[in-house]
């Protein structure tokens, strides 16, 4: 059950091939996942978070099988939230008492969900410091805010491994469980779908953080995050990304999102996706069916995206409502250093465009003047002004 990581540090968490949603229904999971927990055995034993409740019996007995579960000194909870702390409370039926190590804020997080169990805490704050025997030492870096307040990381001094929570992670089952055995497209493609969607809203807090970690002077031999693979090979890869990714990243792409009830407004979507070929042959496009497309794999074209365009019939003096779901999601990610423009197809009233250019607006997109509001199905005078539409965009971005 137990693999390797280093020396004397295993894996001792739970892969999980058949999970297909996260977070609730909120986050897709199509290549599997994994909940990652670590044992330690040093002159002291110290396991290093735990894993979701649906596992905790298959968690709680492989460790049985692995040691005496009597021998652990210590248990590190580098979060709080289920799909980590979740066997905590099966685990200290059977050790109770156990110090668990975790930040002030992880204490409340654990106790409202847990409930106020006597639990042993022991708080800790960044630079405090747990010795394990052998020369070694435990580092707790507080993460706060990556993404939950009372997130930490752990640092293992002699092995220079980075516990590091659900930074660097991806929900991405490698059986493997190593970087460099993972399948490297589907391995950055994962990487950057989870910072997208999970951790874009907290991009300011990641470029501080990571600048703070570069000052502790750590040497980081293995990152082993929260979920997917365990970087071994030159982890420094995934630190620049993170770096890059929290810059206001985007590509040379704009991606066209829509939805429509009688194809006018899809018709506009892939006028204006031909104009972008026209203008700018260089410009990757990719057009997308709101309603149709998982939004977690869409939002991740987006943030690739130095533009996007995004269109809505208007319905009921307002946009479709998988549109307006669609945008109140994009708002929470606050993606930065991007440019947007809207279209749609009315019949009597036309309320969509200007809603659309509002909402846009307010998720932080820097949004063109021209818009293409067609009544009814387009016609010649409308697509005529898709161009205009294209040319600011591809203007406000080169």
């Amino acid at each position: 059950m137990k693999k390797l990581v280093k020396n004397n540090v295993n894996w001792v968490g739970y892969m999980d091939w058949e999970l297909e949603r996260f977070h609730g229904d909120e986050y897709s999971i199509l290549n599997g996942s994994s909940q990652n927990a670590y044992l330690i055995q040093e002159e002291k034993t110290v396991l290093v978070d735990t894993v979701w409740t649906p596992h905790r019996d298959d968690f709680v007995n492989n460790l049985k099988e692995e040691i005496d579960l009597h021998e652990i000194d210590y248990i590190v909870m580098n979060h709080g939230e289920a799909d980590h702390s979740g066997s905590l409370a099966a685990l200290l039926k059977e050790i109770p008492g156990t110090p668990v190590y975790c930040t002030a804020a992880a204490v409340q997080s654990l106790e409202g969900q847990y409930g106020k169990q006597g639990w042993n805490f022991h708080t800790v704050k960044t630079g405090d410091t747990l010795d394990i025997g052998n020369g070694k030492q435990l580092i707790f870096v507080e993460m706060k805010m990556l993404h939950w307040p009372d997130s930490m990381a752990t640092y293992m001094t002699g092995d220079n491994i980075l516990f590091s929570m659900d930074a660097f992670g991806q929900h991405f089952a490698v059986e493997e469980m190593f970087n460099d055995c993972a399948d490297q497209a589907k391995l950055y493609k994962e990487a950057m779908k989870y910072f997208a969607n999970i951790l874009s809203p907290f991009a300011p807090l990641v470029t501080k953080k990571l600048k703070e970690i570069s000052k502790l002077n750590l040497p980081i031999d293995i990152i082993a995050p929260a979920h997917g693979v365990v970087w071994r090979d030159h982890p420094e890869q995934i630190v620049e990304k993170y770096a890059e990714w929290a810059n206001a990243y985007q590509e040379n792409q704009i991606t066209v999102a829509y939805d429509t009830m009688w194809e006018g407004t899809a018709k506009l979507a892939h006028a204006i996706a031909d104009e972008i070929h026209v203008q700018s042959p260089d410009t990757v496009v990719k057009v997308y069916n709101i309603s149709k497309t998982d939004k977690n794999e869409l939002m991740t074209e987006v943030f690739k995206s130095k533009a996007i365009a995004v269109g809505s019939p208007t319905c009921v003096n307002d946009v479709l409502t998988s549109v307006a779901g669609w945008l109140s999601f994009l708002k929470t990610l606050k993606f930065r250093g991007k440019k947007a423009a809207a279209f749609g197809c009315y019949g009597w009233s036309g309320e969509s465009v200007k809603i659309l250019k509002e909402k846009l607006g307010a998720a932080g997109f820097k949004v063109v003047d021209p818009e293409v509001k067609s009544c009814w199905n387009p016609d010649e005078d409308d697509f005529a002004k898709v161009p205009a539409l294209v040319s600011a965009l591809l203007e406000e971005t080169k």
